[in-house]
This record gives C-alpha cells, sequence and structure tokens, in this order.
C-alpha cells in the first residue's frame, strides 16, 4: 500500500478526529471510505450523464426502441410456450 500524505483544513481534521473517536476506527481508514464513496459518486455522475446525453440522441433512441420490440416478442413467445 501506498502512503499518501496531504494537509487538512483544521475544522475538517477535527471533525475526522472526532468521527475516528467516535467510530474507533483510524483516521486513514475513515479517509479511505469516503474517498471510495466520493469518487464512485463521481462515476454515477459520468453514467447519468452519458444516458441523458444518449436520450437526446434520435440514433440511440431508435436503437433501444428496435431492442424493446425484441425484447417483447421473446416475451410474447415465451407465454405462448
Amino acid at each position: 500500500m501506498a502512503t499518501f500524505t496531504s494537509s487538512l483544513p483544521d475544522h475538517l481534521l477535527e471533525q475526522l478526529s472526532q468521527a475516528a473517536k467516535d467510530l474507533q476506527l483510524p483516521k486513514n481508514k475513515i479517509i479511505e471510505k469516503a474517498l471510495e464513496i466520493y469518487l464512485e459518486q463521481l462515476d454515477r455522475a459520468a453514467f447519468l450523464k452519458s444516458y441523458k446525453k444518449m436520450a437526446n440522441d434520435p440514433d440511440m433512441l431508435a436503437m433501444a426502441e428496435e431492442g424493446m420490440a425484441d425484447y417483447f416478442k421473446q416475451l410474447e413467445d415465451l407465454d405462448k410456450e
């Protein structure tokens, strides 16, 4: 595992220290989890942005509609069995 050194504003460092004490966890574990959550949220935001962009793309909508028609036909065929 690599070592990372950084500075934090005093108010954040105080909150981190209090959280570490309350949760009985090392500060680095709290920072690690917070960073994982933050990066996950960035990925989700990028994913959402790409879907919103595709929603305005007529070609993507046409492909999705074709796919739904095929899926619906498969469901109908399964109901007949």
